[in-house]
């Protein structure tokens, strides 16, 4: 995208948190981080459909999207609907932190957005209420893992509207030149970066700080690993993870990985410029990689080390309903009618307002931008490798916990076993809490 982020959390920064420090709260990948830039400023807008005669009012919020005609088409969305009178509200700045604590007041929203759906403090503390019943036969269409995310007790408490993620992309000319093929392993990706680098130009890019950011998730996947086991208990404290966070400590200090570049990860900038032939970087990047190098890039998830899998991180912000809502049913409705049943406008929304991927798979294989080269890659990622970018348990003690040993690891040497040891602890801690 060419719009620089905002102060607040669009869906760029959204997915950009995914990898360090995600509260649970906020996190993509998808994200959301996710590609949306800066917006003039904030607004009230009554989107009035008294063509129904009903007498029902209900305010949605949604948090401060840059893109241009974005506030004008959910301000739409609403005028078309005929079975209640919905206000968008436009929030500016710190969404996250309003939200919240709107909710614990009778003056927040019926419905709003959230970051892959309510944080597990909204849900324990009955903020929230669910909505798996709303989705019927449309259940199956929806990215899985994004509906894995959004559930607790077996129930689900958060609609995905659109999605956003994470990948690599390489530039194809400088490859060939190499005589490098895409990697497929981990190891073939710290040969590749090795064998790319020249005096000018950095083998890989994968943010300023080495990774710490954004390798998260993606070295747990790729080991066979992930944050929480199935029944959500520590699941980072491993050998085969030790040895791959290993292996990003010796690409940090292999000479291979571009550094101090003027633009972080989440901009194409350095691939543009061809300071790096390959990079981690979005979806939401597409159009400015396109424009720039017209069919001289491609994309791959995070390859796999031995015992795991490739992988990318995805994210969503999802509709949710207050609990407080005076009219819980007619927000439910209403949900109900704009990202389960319209399905047109949801196309619309990932489509027509940069560049993001439906979050139902029925609506990727309808979205023009969708059905070739790169973009068609990455889309069938989205469901064939795609993972959340954390566990709805994954509080933020706990990222800023793995961030930090993170950090040490890959940027210091630190050993694995005794940092990720700590972060266990603090992650337990984290866990008896929530789950009290």
């Amino acid at each position: 995208m060419a719009e620089q982020t905002r102060g607040g959390l669009d869906r760029r920064t959204f997915l950009a948190l995914g990898g360090g420090l995600a509260a649970a709260s906020a996190l993509a990948a998808c994200g959301s981080n996710t590609g949306r830039g800066p917006s003039a400023g904030g607004s009230t807008a009554a989107a009035s459909s008294s063509g129904g005669g009903s007498t029902v009012a209900l305010s949605q919020w949604y948090h401060q999207y840059g893109e241009k005609g974005t506030e004008q088409a959910v301000k739409r969305y609403a005028s078309d609907y005929q079975q209640a009178d919905v206000s968008v509200q436009w929030i500016p700045g710190d969404y996250d932190k309003k939200s919240a604590s709107a909710l614990l007041t009778n003056k927040g929203p019926d419905v709003f957005e959230y970051g892959n759906g309510p944080s597990i403090d909204m849900i324990t503390g009955k903020q929230v209420v669910p909505l798996g019943d709303l989705l019927g036969d449309a259940r199956s269409d929806f990215t899985p893992s994004l509906l894995q995310r959004m559930t607790y007790q077996g129930k689900l408490w958060g609609i995905p509207q659109v999605t956003d993620m994470q990948l690599l992309v390489y530039r194809k000319s400088m490859l060939k030149k190499a005589g490098v093929q895409p990697p497929k392993t981990l190891d073939d990706l710290l040969t590749a970066a090795k064998a790319l680098t020249t005096d000018k130009v950095k083998g890989l890019f994968v943010g300023n700080d080495g990774g710490v950011g954004v390798l998260g998730g993606p070295i747990l996947w790729a080991t066979g690993h992930d944050y929480l086991t199935q029944d959500n208990q520590p699941d980072f404290a491993a050998a085969e993870v030790y040895d791959g966070l290993k292996k990003l400590h010796t690409l940090f200090t292999s000479g291979s990985l571009l550094l101090g570049a003027p633009a972080d990860w989440s901009d194409p900038s350095a691939i543009i410029q061809g300071l790096t032939a390959m990079q981690w970087t979005g979806l939401w990047t597409f159009p400015q990689l396109k424009d720039a190098l017209g069919d001289d890039f491609d994309v791959l998830p995070f390859p796999a080390a031995p015992g795991g899998s490739p992988s990318v991180p995805v994210g969503a912000y999802a509709s949710c309903v207050s609990a407080k809502s005076p009219h819980v049913d007619a927000a439910k409705a209403f949900v109900k009618w704009l990202w389960v049943d319209q399905t047109d406008k949801q196309l619309d929304w990932a489509q027509s307002y940069g560049f993001h991927i439906p979050a139902r798979k029925s609506l990727i294989e309808q979205a023009d931008d969708l059905k070739s080269g790169s973009a068609a890659k990455a889309a069938h990622m989205v469901n064939d490798v795609g993972h959340a970018q954390t566990p709805l348990l994954w509080t933020p003690a706990s990222s800023t916990a793995y961030s930090d040993a993170l950090n040490k690891i890959i940027r210091s040497g630190a050993d694995p076993a005794s940092q990720l040891a700590a972060v266990t602890k603090t992650v337990r801690q984290e866990l008896k809490r929530v789950s009290a």
